[in-house]
């Protein structure tokens, strides 16, 4: 194994371990509490299975305002979580822990699709 391939490696299967438990985590903290309040059960986005709405809320709180007003204004909006509802009813901590939590599951997972595709082009041999 190369230096680099073991780097993906780590960083993949690694942060996907550390990505569940920070997924736990958001749940408990924030994703419960969003849900209690009947402003904001709404607000959570489309859930295709349980537990895709901490992910709707994660991003959400996550990414630029820019897209998330972008994602507003399309006709597939209702899949997506209400950044504005969102912003309005969590604190700093909520926002940071569903930072670092989108961060690292996106690191986690980009890691591990890239992994796969540098494997199969044969690019570590």
């Amino acid at each position: 194994m190369t230096k680099f391939e073991t780097t993906l490696a780590i960083l993949g299967f690694g942060g996907s371990f550390v990505a569940a438990i920070l997924f736990l985590a958001f749940s408990w903290t924030t994703v419960r509490k969003l849900k209690k309040k009947p402003e904001t059960k709404d607000g959570l986005g489309f859930e295709y299975v349980s537990g895709w709405n901490i992910l709707n809320a994660a991003q959400a709180l996550s990414i630029p305002r820019f897209i998330t007003k972008k994602f507003k204004s399309t006709a597939l909006s209702f899949l997506y979580a209400d950044a504005d509802l969102l912003y309005h009813h969590t604190n700093k901590f909520d926002k940071l822990l569903a930072r670092f939590f989108y961060l690292v599951y996106i690191t986690a997972g980009l890691s591990l699709i890239l992994l796969v595709i540098l494997k199969s082009t044969g690019f570590f041999e």
